[in-house]
């Protein structure tokens, strides 16, 4: 048990004040044998009153902390015995009056934390130290992460997720988003203009001449070696890649033209009809879920998520390792200027203000229940020897002085008494 320089103080306390009950007793025993006349009536009167107060006391001192003697007197030990109590009215009395909801938001209010933090922040110390505080959580957190159960975790978790995630139907939702106020129609209309830029583009006809004459020559040889004779085959492959282009681009600027073109409403019909069935069809959400099940799988897919993975942690550990990071400059600025913005904007302290309150508020709310029935039943937990004796300690000193003055109290008492005798007699 370490030593505690109390135990020391109140020994002696407790020795001074049974050497102050013997010498009372002592002088009242003296003074009998003087017979009691003269000035040794003066000081039996005193001894005698002096000691029936300090063995009061004594008395009144050690009820509190066991039984005097270890006699069965009623309404000793009163400590102890009530010890449960005592736990009991101890967490009311916390509760009630730290624990009050009104009490302590009415303080709060007063206190003006938007204010004060908004202050506090604008400080760079301050900024700088909260930044550097996160950049070392932030680190620790990295490194936690950084263990391989950690990792196979979260790549189990995030597997799993993208298991049971329903791809059809979010395919469909997103569709449908896509495909809200015409956006479909724009998509298309910006897919037939590239279409069109790449019809009117000569390495492009030169490409489908070529094509044209290989295929003629290949398929019907007879056919193109008298063809060739009247007119060089290169020169007809050219005219026919010309005319399919122009074709095509007429064709092209007639859809784009028309709001309402055939190719449009089969586009926009088989569009709808898609999206529909991404939502309802469950051959088609099975064949979905099929490729995604296999893509998830897929040995480079895994590599990759794991390859991305380390390059984002050795990105982010490197930086946040540099006493110059990067992301706590960022954080540090970052907090400044939320404290200057709490500074200026009344309006922005309010609502903090008031968002803390009503957070004090709940937190105090779910305490108030909890931290009284924790207080009751670690106190009823308690050794009862231990309790004795740590608040023995604690107020101990304190209660030998009132054997004190117990003592002289009594024995003044007795001077008085012993006087007004005297004067009745008289």
């Amino acid at each position: 048990m370490p030593h505690d320089p109390r135990r020391g103080q109140l020994r002696r306390l407790k020795a001074y004040a049974v050497a102050m009950l013997l010498a009372m007793l002592g002088g009242f025993i003296v003074s009998h044998l003087y017979g009691e006349r003269g000035i040794w009536a003066w000081v039996g009167a005193f001894c005698e009153a002096a000691t029936v107060g300090a063995l009061a006391d004594w008395f009144a001192v050690v009820a509190l902390f066991r039984r005097p003697l270890n006699l069965p007197i009623p309404h000793t030990a009163i400590i102890p015995r009530n010890k449960a109590r005592i736990a009991d009215s101890l967490a009311v009395f916390v509760r009630d009056h730290f624990l009050e909801p009104q009490a302590l938001l009415a303080k709060l209010e007063v206190f003006n934390p938007a204010s004060r933090l908004g202050e506090w922040l604008s400080q760079p110390a301050q900024a700088k130290m909260l930044a550097g505080m996160a950049r070392g959580w932030a680190l620790q957190a990295l490194d936690l992460l950084d263990e391989a159960a950690v990792r196979r975790a979260i790549q189990g978790f995030v597997v799993e997720q993208l298991r049971q995630w329903n791809a059809a139907s979010t395919a469909g939702e997103l569709l449908g988003l896509l495909t809200a106020d015409n956006r479909h129609q724009r998509v298309l209309d910006e897919g037939l203009k590239r279409i069109a830029r790449w019809l009117d583009n000569d390495k492009v006809r030169q490409q489908a001449s070529a094509l044209i004459v290989r295929y003629i020559r290949k398929e019907w040889p007879t056919l193109a070696s008298t063809v060739d004779w009247v007119k060089p085959i290169d020169e007809i492959g050219d005219s026919l890649a010309d005319r399919l282009a122009r074709a095509g681009l007429e064709e092209l600027q007639q859809v784009l033209s028309q709001p309402e073109h055939p190719l449009r409403r089969d586009y926009a019909r088989w569009l709808g009809d898609y999206i529909q069935r991404l939502r309802e069809d469950p051959a088609l959400a099975a064949r979905v879920d099929t490729l995604k099940q296999q893509m998830i799988d897929h040995p480079a897919l895994q590599q990759y998520v794991q390859g991305l993975w380390q390059r984002i942690h050795g990105f982010l550990h490197a930086d946040l390792s540099r006493e110059d990071s990067t992301l706590a400059a960022y954080l540090e600025r970052s907090f400044g200027k939320l404290g200057d913005a709490i500074g200026r904007d009344p309006a922005l302290r309010d609502a903090l203000n008031q968002h803390m309150l009503t957070g004090a508020e709940k937190l105090t709310t779910r305490l108030r229940a909890g931290v009284t029935t924790h207080i009751a039943q670690t106190v009823k937990g308690w050794d009862e020897k231990k309790l004795v004796e740590q608040l023995e300690l604690s107020v101990g000193r304190d209660l030998q002085y009132i054997r004190f003055n117990g003592t002289l109290v009594g024995g003044l008492i007795g001077l008085l008494l012993h006087a007004l005798t005297g004067w009745l007699q008289l």
